[in-house]
């Protein structure tokens, strides 16, 4: 499943390409992926055509497009979903399930098509509502407006990623001390520090050195500023290389795949040396997937009365 790299660099691809562009066509070819959108609120198609697009917006794993009007167009990338950018009359992709038909002031016609293979993605028009701290409610590069304090209301009980200027790294610290919980199930929940999934959580705890199922609340404020500085840092080093594909399901809007695959030090990784000590790294049932780790180097630790 696309995490927050994958995402952030779908909207960077996005943001020059519909910044200022109105939509000027609508065609929805599956109904399924409409699964979140509010049908009581309005036709979808009726409350894009002819809207002008502010940004394009992330919070975690969350992308949307402020709309003129004050609502906006969500997208959720699912498992498999893919947003690309495409030249009026280019072969349409198999699984196209909705085309938004752009015009923009600089770069004339485009076409946004949402592709999914699983169809556990979706497109929803949303209301937006204020941030609860009044900040800029996601990422969306250097553009900002009124819209930029707005945040969709299927987004709104995400918290801010840490790679947000907004995050509150005392709040997570001290969300950490009140969990018994293992800490990579605290890590991969949204509601707490959105956008780290399976992949990056076990990368960020094999930078970081700990198990994942090691008590969140037993772990000490110089672990935890650790771990939170681990993540950030294969964030925006997976960042750096695009993203993280393992087949064509993740591409960025050109079609094109990441290459963080190549740098993963743990996930995926198992039956191969530690690259710090050189022990067989495992792979363990976790909830519905599976942790990779080095049991020499990330034990399980007794907690300490």
């Amino acid at each position: 499943m696309p995490e927050l790299p994958e995402v952030e660099v779908v909207r960077a691809g996005l943001a020059p390409a519909v910044t200022g562009a109105s939509i000027d066509g609508v065609e929805v070819f599956d109904d399924r992926s409409l699964r979140r959108h509010d049908r009581a609120s309005g036709d979808f198609a009726d409350q894009l055509q002819g809207r002008g697009i502010h940004a394009a917006v992330r919070r975690g794993k969350f992308l949307w497009m402020p709309l003129e009007g004050g609502r906006a167009l969500v997208a959720h990338l699912g498992m498999s979903g893919q947003v690309l950018l495409r030249t009026p009359g280019q072969p349409a992709e198999r699984l196209l399930r909705i085309r938004l038909q752009l015009g923009h002031p600089a770069h004339g016609e485009l076409w946004l098509d949402f592709v999914d293979q699983r169809i556990f993605g979706s497109m929803a028009v949303d209301r937006m509502l204020p941030t609860a701290d009044g900040l800029p409610a996601g990422h969306s590069g250097e553009v900002s407006g009124p819209w930029s304090q707005l945040v969709p209301s299927q987004v709104a009980h995400i918290g801010r990623d840490p790679l947000d200027p907004g995050f509150d790294d005392e709040a997570f610290h001290a969300a950490l001390s009140r969990k018994r919980s293992g800490i990579k199930r605290v890590l991969l929940d949204q509601t707490l520090a959105s956008g780290i999934g399976n992949i990056y959580a076990d990368e960020a705890l094999f930078m970081a050195g700990l198990h994942y199922d090691q008590p969140a609340d037993s772990l000490d404020r110089g672990e935890a500023e650790l771990l939170l500085a681990s993540v950030r840092t294969v964030l925006q080093n997976a960042l750096a290389e695009g993203g993280t594909s393992f087949d064509a399901q993740y591409v960025n809007v050109n079609g094109q795949s990441g290459y963080f695959a190549h740098s993963l030090l743990a996930y995926g990784q198992h039956g191969r040396p530690c690259s710090r000590c050189g022990t067989t790294l495992v792979r363990e049932r976790f909830m519905n997937r599976s942790s990779h780790f080095c049991p020499a180097c990330q034990p399980l630790r007794p907690i300490r009365e």
